[in-house]
């Protein structure tokens, strides 16, 4: 508890051309999310999220895979 302020682990995430992250989400060190992926308000992710992938949860899960045809730039 009162080490607290040296325990954190902080890292770079890398967020793909196009990725929406929803409101208040949260995105765990070291973490990638794709090109057109769609991360839902709230969400906790914690492992890499694919390409056009919808995510959502805690802790993230995929939802749906967007059909990359119909992505418009």
């Amino acid at each position: 508890m009162y080490d607290r302020h040296t325990t954190y682990t902080y890292s770079k995430v890398l967020v793909k051309k196009n990725a929406w992250l929803g409101m208040g989400c949260t995105i765990c060190p070291v973490v990638t999310i794709g090109k057109y992926a769609v991360v839902a308000a709230g969400a906790v992710v914690t492992k890499e999220v694919p390409d056009h992938a919808v995510v959502g949860g805690v802790p993230a899960k995929i939802i749906k895979i967007l059909d990359p045809e119909q992505m418009k730039e």
